[in-house]
């Protein structure tokens, strides 16, 4: 049930003169009285609710007998997305973090039942319904300390794993749970996108201390963005090149800021442009890669002749 059912349940009870807390919150709806207080804090400031604690009846009233709820709806389908993007913006780890951790603070108020701006530009992330969904058990798995079943997909292939999920992260633009694997016994990193499908069972484990001073220990420091000069076939007008965000634009040439160095190549060779000028390095490493592709196909092709004959 989501947080607004919550929140309009409260608004009952206060108006029943039950005086309701984050306790008998908890009770009624099978939640921890950290996120019965956080509903408590979104009417209180994001609400305007006129909330008062009565310490002799243990629970909250109304100062205002005339305030009522604001009529405000948000789909469980839309609760999901405003999650995934408060879990990325919280997690960004570039330029003008704090700015953007803020806006991550208002869009959990959303996700988990304001209005305030920043001068920063916000980054843009894709939202993939399959890694909304993954997003979704794992962080229920977290939550309840669930082991899970996923199938994970790397460059050897496809693989089943057992994990015990610990927590979610974002790294170099991307998103990861970090979780310790019974078959390696260690911890892992598996990236959300590379998740083809998760199964959360009823089996639970027990956190560690072991567990959270590891997952400390990883934390990335800030990151300042590279800078790939381009050379497109057609001049642009948008604030970003596919995503990438344009720092400065001449004509057809254009600056991109980049993190991820692999994502980035990859990205170059699905897309449209005319010339990469610079960072020489980042030239060195495309052509690389397309050399390494081609003898690949060359290699492959010659098999395929040697099998016919």
């Amino acid at each position: 049930m989501s947080s607004l059912h919550r929140i309009q349940w409260i608004d009952q009870q206060i108006r029943a003169e039950n005086y309701p807390n984050s306790t008998l919150i908890a009770k009624k709806f099978e939640i921890s009285k950290r996120q019965a207080q956080r509903d408590i804090e979104y009417m209180e400031m994001s609400m305007h609710a006129p909330l008062f604690y009565v310490a002799k009846k243990r629970g909250y009233c109304y100062e205002d007998d005339t305030y009522v709820l604001p009529n405000v709806y948000i789909t469980e389908e839309e609760q999901k997305i405003l999650k995934y993007l408060a879990h990325r913006y919280r997690n960004h780890q570039y330029e003008s973090s704090r700015s953007i951790r803020r806006v991550a603070h208002l869009l959990e108020h959303f996700s988990e039942s304001g209005d305030e701006k920043v001068n920063e530009r916000l980054p843009v992330f894709d939202v993939l319904p399959l890694t909304i969904h993954n997003m979704e058990l794992l962080s229920h798995a977290i939550e309840e300390c669930n082991t899970v079943y996923i199938t994970y997909r790397n460059r050897e292939g496809e693989k089943e794993y057992y994990i015990c999920p610990l927590q979610m992260t974002s790294r170099y633009n991307s998103d990861y749970v970090i979780a310790y694997c019974d078959q390696q016994d260690k911890q892992l990193s598996f990236r959300l996108d590379d998740i083809l499908h998760v199964r959360v069972t009823a089996i639970r484990f027990e956190r560690t201390a072991d567990m959270e001073v590891e997952i400390e220990r990883g934390k990335s420091p800030l990151l300042q963005p590279f800078v790939a000069k381009l050379k497109l076939q057609h001049e642009v007008n948008q604030e970003t090149w596919m995503g990438y965000r344009i720092i400065s634009r001449e004509g057809s040439y254009i600056d991109v800021e980049f993190y991820d160095t692999a994502s980035f190549l990859q990205h170059l060779l699905i897309s449209e442009w005319e010339a990469l000028l610079s960072p020489h390095w980042l030239r060195n490493q495309l052509s690389a890669r397309c050399h390494r592709t081609l003898a690949s196909l060359d290699i492959s092709t010659t098999n395929q002749d040697e099998s016919k004959s």
